[in-house]
This record gives C-alpha cells, structure tokens and sequence, in this order.
C-alpha cells in the first residue's frame, strides 16, 4: 500500500496555475474590446485606437460591383440612408475599418478636430455602401431601399470575406449581429438599420460587445439626414 505524503497545497497548485491563465485570456481579450481612450470621432462615435483591418485603397475603381454603383457627387440620389457598426476582433484583438471604404480617388478628406472624414469629391465616386471615418461605422446611401449585405460591402472594398478569412486575417470566423450568433456565410449578413455587427477571427472568440451609438456631424453629400429612417 502507498502512502501520499505531499501537502494537499502543492497538489492544487497545477489546478490553481490552470485556473489563473484561464482567467488571464478572458482578461486580455476583455481589454482589447475595449477604447484605450475615449476619442469622439466627427461622426459623433467612440472610436477605437487599433491597426486597420486593410486600406481603404484597395475599394473599386468605380465598376458597379454586386449591383451597387458609383456615383459622383453631382449624380448622388439618397433616398435610403442607414447607418450599422462593425467591430473587428483578429485573434483577440481590435482591428478596425478605416475611413474611405467604397470611396474612389482622389477622395475628399475634411479634417475636423476630431478626426478626419472622408467624402465624394469633384473628380472620385462613391458607392451606396462606405465609411466616412475610422469608428466602424458602415453608411447605406442609396438611391432605393434594398436587402444590402456585408459580402457586397467587402466586395466593393475589393477584400475577401469567408468562414475561414476576413480581409487578409484568416482563421475560423464567428459573426454576431445584436448578440446573436450567425450561423451560415458570413457574406450573407444583413446590413439592418442600426445594427451592430461583430466579426471574430480566429482564437479566442471575445464575447459579443455590445456598442450604443448614434451618426451625427457631417452626413455626407447628397443627404438631407444622417438617418433616412432613423439609424
């Protein structure tokens, strides 16, 4: 017969370090959901500090891509505007959508105290699906309403979008819209009005944050409302 004769301590401790690095991961991926400062973009968002996803200059040239089509300022009709946040998570940390998605060059950038918004110029186009600025926030301006979805946003931004790849981020994808887990492509997602839309790559998958938030500030040309409806 054997007699264990170690402290009951010393044999918690492999279980005690297990609990502590399982308690640390959580912490780290909390962290990085959340602003390391609060800065109040020009659309009147809490923008996050983080690299970009991809550049915005990689957005079409102009060609109508998934049927939505690019137009100048003189040509621009908004008669559908909405507005939905994206966050980004690659393998637990932050990236961001960067201001100037679905704008051609040379765009128009009007710098403001509290950040820059990117807009239709004399000489560029803009396609119904964009971002003014750097908060995450998707613009829906066109000239009907439409069942609009995430895969045409990336697509005009000429970045992929799978359940296994996110721009040039790849990994297993989790897609949440309003707290609730997607199953299916993620190109599919709707663009609802005033949703919030989480994308996770990779590992670990942080928990849906979710975001309050409300466009106001600059619109955008060819607008009469920063939300037409509300959003």
């Amino acid at each position: 017969m054997s007699t264990d004769t170690a402290p009951t301590s010393r044999r918690w401790i492999p279980f005690a370090l297990l609990i502590l690095l399982g308690v640390a991961s959580l912490a780290t991926a909390w962290l990085s959901s959340r602003p390391s400062s609060t800065v109040v973009g020009p659309e009147g968002v809490v923008m996050y500090a983080g690299a970009d996803l991809a550049s915005a200059s990689s957005t079409r040239s102009g060609a109508t891509t998934d049927g939505v089509s690019c137009r100048t300022a003189a040509k621009e009709v908004v008669k559908y505007h909405i507005h939905v946040h994206v966050a980004i998570f690659v393998d637990g940390q932050r990236r961001n959508l960067p201001a100037g998605i679905g704008i051609t060059q040379p765009d128009l950038v009007e710098h403001y105290p509290s950040g820059a918004f990117y807009d239709v110029g004399l000489t560029d186009c803009l396609y119904w699906l964009h971002t003014h600025a750097a908060d995450g926030i998707i613009h829906v301006e066109a000239p009907h309403q439409g069942d609009f979805t995430l895969g045409q946003f990336f697509d005009i931004w000429n970045q992929p979008l799978s359940a296994s790849q996110v721009g040039p981020a790849h990994g297993s994808v989790v897609v949440f819209e309003n707290g609730r887990r997607l199953s299916g492509d993620p190109r599919a997602t709707p663009l609802l009005s005033h949703a919030d839309i989480q994308i996770d790559v990779g590992s670990p998958v942080v928990a849906f944050q979710p975001f309050t938030y409300r466009v106001s500030g600059g619109c955008g040309e060819g607008t009469t409302s920063c939300s037409t409806p509300k959003g």
